[in-house]
């Protein structure tokens, strides 16, 4: 299970269409039962019923706190409030029902920070399963009491951890099997195996040690460079060079896993030296 946090925006129509995978129309609604979980005070809040909403409607749904709060914004004073969040299955997990799609919804929003249980003014955030083994988080940074709610600092750790858990949890498959399986499918020396095992976890793309710290690096260059002044933008360029020599680590452990991970070639014995003879 893979998570992965988009950029923040100030709307949610393009999540909209991300979550659906096509362009939508606003007049058109979402696929029945699509909608497997949301914010605990949606039922309260939305007279109407919720099964005649247009996207439209579920997207003025998701943008009121940003209209009805114009001066809230977060610490560098962005109003992009819009967070998504989308969450993939492994291609060969089983498919997970509606209560189940709805479960991964609450703990991930939890893991974001998003939601926060007792709090009764929080964010307005909906769960859209639409696309085979994806679920989409999207949500407003602003309460409905106008306060920003800003991500933790280490979101990403959070939500990578609750990937791990929650494959544990449904008995999914865990992201790092694939990268583990090509070493473990090749007769070598025990050591070496376990050497290029190791190796190929650091180096993992989605679920490495090395991935989260490369992400947390590139959010905060992303955050950085939306600060005011030339200062930030030198900043967030060093972190994308910092990120970029991460990447190339990652590259060069799985390299080294890879010819850990290569079987052996026993050398061959040297040939047997014939007495030589004596000329008579």
């Amino acid at each position: 299970m893979i998570p992965r946090l988009h950029e923040q925006s100030d709307t949610p129509y393009d999540a909209l269409a991300e979550a659906l995978g096509r362009p939508i129309a606003p007049n058109e609604r979402l696929p029945e039962r699509s909608v497997v979980a949301h914010w605990p005070g949606l039922d309260d809040y939305a007279l109407e019923p919720r099964k005649t909403w247009t996207l439209a409607r579920w997207a003025d749904h998701l943008d009121e706190a940003l209209l009805e709060h114009p001066f809230a914004a977060g610490p560098d004073g962005d109003r992009r409030a819009i967070l998504h969040l989308d969450v993939r299955l492994h291609p060969d997990d089983r498919p997970l029902t509606g209560p189940e799609w709805g479960e991964v919804a609450h703990r991930f929003v939890r893991a974001a920070g998003v939601e926060i249980p007792g709090k009764g003014h929080g964010c307005q955030w909906i769960a859209v399963q639409a696309r085979p083994g994806r679920l989409d988080l999207i949500a407003n940074l602003i309460h409905l009491d106008g306060a920003w709610h800003a991500p933790p600092a280490d979101v990403l750790r959070r939500l990578t951890g609750e990937a791990r858990r929650v494959e544990k949890d449904l008995g999914l498959i865990p992201v790092r099997t694939a990268s583990t399986a090509r070493v473990a499918s090749r007769p070598v020396p025990a050591v070496s195996s376990q050497l290029a095992s190791v190796l190929a976890q650091l180096a993992d793309e989605q679920a490495g040690p090395l991935a989260t710290v490369r992400g947390l690096v590139e959010h905060a260059a992303h955050r950085i460079a939306r600060l005011p002044g030339a200062a930030g933008v030198d900043a967030a360029h060093r972190l994308e060079l910092i990120a970029h020599r991460l990447h190339g680590i990652q590259q060069e452990l799985d390299t080294t896993a890879a010819d850990l991970a290569k079987p052996r070639v026993a050398a061959a014995p040297p040939a047997a030296r014939l007495p030589a003879h004596r000329a008579l």
